[in-house]
Parts: structure tokens; C-alpha cells; sequence
């Protein structure tokens, strides 16, 4: 199984429009059970910029950022150390699809930001489904959760997935939802559980990718399914975490980022939603860059400049889902 090769100084490119979503969930925290001083993991932190972001909100927290790609902690290991306050920031090697506070370790927040979406945990243990489109999990009939191949969080691919049994008696595969339960029992009473995930796979940009995939052409090396149940919405995402005993606050925007260049929207999804299809291709550079030209023509005319006017921009509409759950009971 492949696991995708991720580019910081890619991602980054585009980095003030990413940040958004991340200022946006953290102004949405309310006050966590040690405000001024909270230890706090950033799930998923890839170069570094939500713990950063968190670091400026609670600047004598003590914030860990966790990541499995060695290329992503080495550019976010930039940041480690004592913040001006007296808090501290570090990183570390993590599998989201397995992670779980040490014994006797305490959070007072759980943040992350777009990652969550590419874990697919089973039978009380992590799975995560592979970058490529080869074995992927879907139900009888058809009606299977799908991981998405494409994504800004960084997990590790295994060999195999066992559907979880309330999931299977609904008919879908389990989605990171699986792993709440764990998460939240290990918050203290009044802790929160904060993420964000993108919910646009039913979007142009990724549509376009899945058609591709699976064309004549490439479908032997790429094929993939769809992506489109990846995600819950906020109320399905209301609906999993009230019952563990949580006040939820679920929203989901719609972010028109107007981007600038000869083809933005094929800058964009180089650094997130193409990177499994560049792994796969790495050992064929001509494969990669034919691939690679055919997908952004179908985003040239997906995404035409903002008024016919290449130096107007062109906008990148993308949806994502935020949520934050606190956990009921006052802090002792």
C-alpha cells in the first residue's frame, strides 16, 4: 500500500487561505478547564501552522503537534520550543488512526485541523484506508463510507479493514466518529474535542479527479471510488456526540478563496488532494506529467477565471465542516 508523499513548501503555497478555517475553530473554543496554562494536541498538525495558531490563543499552554510524515514534523519542528509566555510547543511522530493520550495524561483540548477525515478506525483499533484506490471498503450493496484518497491530514495506510459492528448494522463503514468515545472519556470534565474537515468531495475539483482515476487510461494504476461519504455533516456529527455526553456546537462554511496564477486550482490540489496520485506516479515522471496536464485542462474549464478575466483571479469554492464538543461537567 501507498502512503502519500506530502510537500510542506507545496501545502504552504497557499498557506494564508488554509489558515483560515483554523482561526475560525479556535475563535469557537470557549474557555477549556485550565484556561491559562492548557496542554493541548494538535491531531494532525502537519508544518506546524494550527499549533502555532493555538500557541498565540493560549500562549502558556504546553502544545504538542502530532504527525506521521517525517517531511511535515521536520518543517513544523521550526516552531518547537518555549513560547515568550513560558509555555512550550513540541512535536511528535502520531498515527491518528491509533492515537491516544498516555495513562495518566491529561488534555484539556483535542484540536485538529483537516486530517481527521483520511482515519478510518475498526474493530476498536485504527485503520486507515490505503492512499490508492485498491481495496477500498465499501458495504453490500454498495452503500459503504469511503475514505477519501485526497486531503490535507497525514495517517499511515494498512493492509486490511474489519467493519465495525454498529457501522455494518448501518449499512456504511465506520468513519473517524469510531474513535469519540475513547477521546472524549479521556477529556476531563468541561475538555473539548475541536476539528475541522473539508466536505467538498462532491466538488469539481475532486469529481474530476475520481472520473480521471477511473478512466480507460489510468484506472489499472489509479482506480478509485467514490469519495463522497467521507464526511458527515454537522448534524450527523451532533448526533454522535451528543449521546457521549457532550454540548456540540456544528457548523459548516463555505469558503470562496480567490486564487491567483496560470492554473491555482491544480496549485491548490498539488499539495493536497493529488499528492496520493504523485506517489503512485513517482516512479514514471512522463506517466505523472501526462496525468498531471490532463487533470488541470479539466480544471482550466471547472474553474475559469473570476469574470473571464485571468487577472481578476479565480475562485475555489470549499466547504468544510467544524465542529466542537464539550464535554458536560464543571472542572474540579
Amino acid at each position: 500500500m501507498t502512503t502519500p508523499v506530502w510537500d510542506p513548501h507545496q501545502y504552504l503555497r497557499h498557506s494564508g487561505h488554509r489558515s483560515r478555517p483554523i482561526e475560525d475553530l479556535i475563535a469557537r473554543v470557549p474557555e477549556l478547564p485550565n484556561e491559562d496554562a492548557p496542554r493541548i494536541a494538535d491531531l494532525g498538525c502537519g508544518p506546524g501552522g494550527p499549533s502555532v495558531a493555538l500557541a498565540t490563543r493560549w500562549p502558556a499552554g504546553h502544545i504538542t503537534g502530532y504527525d506521521n510524515s517525517p517531511a511535515m514534523l521536520h518543517e513544523a519542528r521550526a516552531y518547537a520550543g518555549r513560547t515568550s509566555a513560558g509555555g512550550s510547543l513540541d512535536f511528535s511522530h502520531g498515527d491518528l488512526a491509533t492515537w491516544r493520550p498516555a495513562p495518566g495524561e491529561r488534555f484539556d483540548l483535542l484540536f485538529s485541523n483537516a486530517a481527521l477525515h483520511w482515519v478510518l478506525p475498526a474493530a476498536g483499533q485504527g485503520r486507515v484506508l490505503p492512499a490508492e484506490g485498491k481495496g477500498r471498503v465499501t458495504s453490500a450493496e454498495g452503500k459503504g463510507r469511503v475514505l477519501p484518497a485526497e486531503g490535507e491530514g497525514r495517517v499511515s495506510p494498512v493492509e486490511e479493514h474489519t467493519d465495525a459492528s454498529d457501522a455494518a448494522a448501518e449499512g456504511r463503514a465506520p468513519g473517524f466518529e469510531a474513535l469519540f468515545p475513547a477521546w472524549i472519556d479521556a477529556l476531563p470534565p468541561g475538555g473539548v474535542l475541536a476539528f475541522q474537515v473539508p466536505g467538498n468531495f462532491t466538488s469539481p475539483s475532486h469529481t474530476l479527479l475520481l472520473e480521471l482515476r477511473n478512466s480507460s487510461r489510468w484506472r489499472d494504476r489509479l482506480g478509485s471510488e467514490s469519495r463522497s461519504l467521507s464526511v458527515l455533516d454537522p448534524v450527523g456529527y451532533m448526533a454522535e456526540l451528543a449521546p457521549l455526553g457532550c454540548e456540540v456546537d456544528a457548523w459548516e462554511s463555505t469558503y470562496a478563496h480567490l486564487l491567483h496564477g496560470e492554473n491555482p486550482v491544480l496549485d491548490w490540489v498539488e499539495g493536497t488532494a493529488l499528492r496520493p496520485v504523485l506517489t503512485l506516479l513517482a516512479d514514471d515522471p512522463a506517466a505523472q506529467e501526462e496525468f498531471v496536464a490532463e487533470y488541470g485542462e479539466l480544471l482550466r474549464e471547472a474553474y475559469p477565471p473570476l469574470n473571464g478575466d485571468v487577472s481578476q483571479g479565480t475562485v475555489f469554492p470549499f466547504r468544510r465542516i467544524f465542529v466542537v464538543a464539550t464535554k458536560d461537567g464543571a472542572a474540579s
